[in-house]
């Protein structure tokens, strides 16, 4: 993903950011005014337990090649920049804070070091970790400082708590394949980890990944202009200050599923009780308890901000009631039996009351949300409505870990719309709207022509109205791309709502928005998942990710039929090519096709990626999977969002 922060692709006139507008910053003075400061009770959770920073505040590739500086101290230290809403403000000093910190005697996490926490526990011989981060670089820093202040200890297990790859990308950082496979290391992961590994991070990937890069601000400086914070935690590269996924991903598959709430494993003499959470932040998702440690890990199903019942990248959108529903349930099964709290992301919670507090705050907001949502959906108002109408009540909204860092009500009340009504509102004129493109250009038409909107924006944004400038402008860049004036101004008029967001995920947008306006997107590639994180996935994941990127005029001119066995691996393919579209099931015992490939695993990537194939096979069958392969197209990336696609 780090290739979508390569910007510029050519530079404007007035293409450095700018400061706040006197609007902005009055309307922060007086957001300020009503948040409660005077709760101070999360300093003193983040930085409890502190016992040692990562070497030099710094993480290096195999080269000595800089991918994190975590030396943010003084950065965060400043007062509030006026280009940065105070709540973020303090969110983005909070995560930042990083290094090994103790939660109780055998529980500890590695904090601030990469954008997901990494726990650790001490079994009776060695380690066994929750979650590995997201690249492999950062994890092995992790792993090295635990094994310096806890003692040389080798994995004896790990949990993947969910599928998003902030939890599970590092893995090869802390533990080697073959070498896992040799001692047989036990790697636990939720019900369906792998099927939606490949559904939300293969298929829709490149899609995902543009979108993401909006959302975490890949591409911003780190400044008071720029990125200051995911939200979420901290993410950060050493590469001119520019923030990127730089590192290494990787992925080893789970020997065991949890499949059932109740499940019940014991690792190196630490016992684990699971429940699973399907549907809630992930579509596969569990908590952990330990019952001997009074540890209950509730992954990312709650936190230190309000979460995303939908996120700004895309996904499946979440069940908010199921969310709220799970964590009654983990209240019900481990409450009355849990004195140490951890997630996956932010700080430990300590104390059984003060825990409760927290679960059942958290959980009510979730249900709140949700009901408010459906009530005034049922009373006729459609998601953009009841986004503008719902707020938490104050005994919610004044709770720090429910401030909208990095979720907010607005785009959640309209993802829980969605989940019930889908994207139709109901109004028969929003059935088969115009395309922006055309429909932009006959509004401006209708507004007077392109002078007379932008003067009409002008006058919006000297007045600090910057969500109406921002229609007013997105809608004239559409219909008029090569107005320059339009284009500046829309990026002056978004820069401003992002300084004056409180979520991380809307000011990264927001920026990034304004940054692809001043200076064009990102240099246009390719972006291969097969070739790269995922060829080492099942081939039938493969062939998932192959049947989205199947050419339909190609394929409609050459229906094929063949099955396809990789050296080595069990479940061959039967593959077939039809109607424009690719079918493929484990080919059968008997009555196998006519036509069988037999190829090893690299050759059939090489072939798949448009390569000459070698593999030793007859040049019948080598020239036979090169046509197969010529049927597929990896997706462009580096797509435009804030302003016209390129046809």
């Amino acid at each position: 993903m780090a290739a979508y922060s390569a910007f510029p692709v050519h530079a404007a006139p007035g293409a450095e950011p700018k400061p706040a507008t006197a609007a902005t910053q009055a309307y922060l003075e007086q957001f300020s005014a009503s948040l409660p400061f005077a709760d101070r009770e999360d300093f003193e959770l983040a930085t409890r337990g502190f016992v040692a920073a990562v070497p030099g505040n710094r993480i290096l590739d195999a080269k000595g090649n800089l991918l994190r500086d975590l030396n943010v101290e003084a950065f965060f230290s400043q007062p509030v920049p006026p280009t940065v809403n105070p709540s973020l403000w303090r969110n983005a000093g909070l995560v930042a804070k990083s290094g090994l910190f103790k939660v109780s005697d055998r529980v500890y996490q590695i904090r601030g070091v990469d954008s997901a926490n990494m726990t650790i526990v001490l079994g009776d011989t060695g380690f066994i970790v929750i979650d590995s981060l997201w690249i492999a670089e950062a994890a092995r820093a992790s792993i090295d400082l635990a094994r310096e202040k806890l003692g040389n200890r080798p994995i004896m297990g790990v949990v993947y708590t969910h599928t998003h790859v902030d939890h599970y990308g590092g893995i090869k950082g802390i533990l080697d394949e073959q070498e896992a496979r040799a001692r047989h290391v036990p790697i636990l992961a939720p019900r369906g980890f792998m099927d939606t590994i490949a559904s939300e991070n293969v298929s829709a990937l490149p899609a995902w990944a543009r979108r993401g890069a909006y959302q975490f601000g890949f591409g911003l400086p780190l400044d008071a202009k720029g990125f200051v914070t995911t939200g979420d935690g901290p993410l950060y590269s050493g590469s001119g200050n520019t923030i990127a996924v730089a590192g290494t991903t990787s992925l080893i598959p789970p020997t065991h599923e949890i499949t059932h709430t109740g499940e019940a494993i014991t690792i190196d003499g630490v016992r684990m009780e699971f429940q699973l959470t399907p549907g809630t932040e992930a579509p596969a998702e569990m908590n952990i308890f330990l019952p001997d440690l009074h540890t209950l890990c509730l992954a990312e199903n709650a936190g230190g901000t309000l979460h995303n019942v939908l996120p700004l990248r895309g996904a499946e959108v979440r069940d908010a009631k199921a969310w709220a529903d799970y964590l009654t349930e983990s209240l019900r099964l481990y409450g009355s039996r849990t004195e140490y709290l951890i997630t996956q992301h932010y700080w430990p919670h300590w104390g059984h009351d003060s825990i409760v507090d927290y679960v059942s705050s958290q959980r009510d907001a979730y249900k709140y949300l949700h009901d408010q949502t459906v009530r005034m959906m049922n009373n006729g108002l459609t998601g953009f409505e009841i986004a503008e109408r719902l707020t938490l009540p104050d005994a919610l909204a004044k709770r720090w870990f429910l401030r909208g860092n990095y979720g907010t009500t607005s785009h959640n009340a309209k993802a829980i719309y969605q989940r019930y009504l889908g994207w139709y509102d109901g109004n028969p004129a929003h059935l088969n709207p115009l395309p922006p493109e055309e429909a932009n250009k006959r509004y401006v038409d209708a507004m007077g022509g392109e002078d007379a909107v932008l003067n009409k924006a002008k006058d919006a944004f000297d007045k600090g109205d910057y969500r109406w400038s921002s229609e007013l402008l997105s809608r004239l860049v559409f219909a008029a791309p090569s107005n320059e004036a339009a284009r500046l101004l829309l990026a002056d008029s978004l820069e401003q709502l992002g300084y004056q967001s409180e979520s991380g995920a809307w000011r990264n947008a927001y920026l990034n928005g304004a940054k692809e306006l001043r200076t064009g997107g990102p240099a246009p590639g390719i972006f291969d998942a097969a070739g790269n994180s995922f060829r080492n996935l099942p081939v039938s994941y493969i062939l998932d990710l192959l049947a989205v990127r199947l050419n339909p005029d190609k394929a409609l001119k050459a229906p094929m039929k063949f099955d396809l066995d990789l050296v080595g691996e069990d479940k061959p393919q039967s593959i077939e090519i039809r109607n424009g579209v690719l079918i493929h099931e484990n080919a059968p015992a008997e009555k196998r096709n006519t036509r069988v490939v037999t190829v090893d695993r690299n050759s059939f990537i090489d072939a798949v990626q448009g390569r000459h194939v070698n593999g030793g096979l007859s040049g019948d069958d080598a020239r036979f999977l090169e046509r197969f392969g010529s049927l597929f197209e990896a997706p462009r990336t580096g797509f435009p969002l804030a302003a016209p696609r390129s046809r």
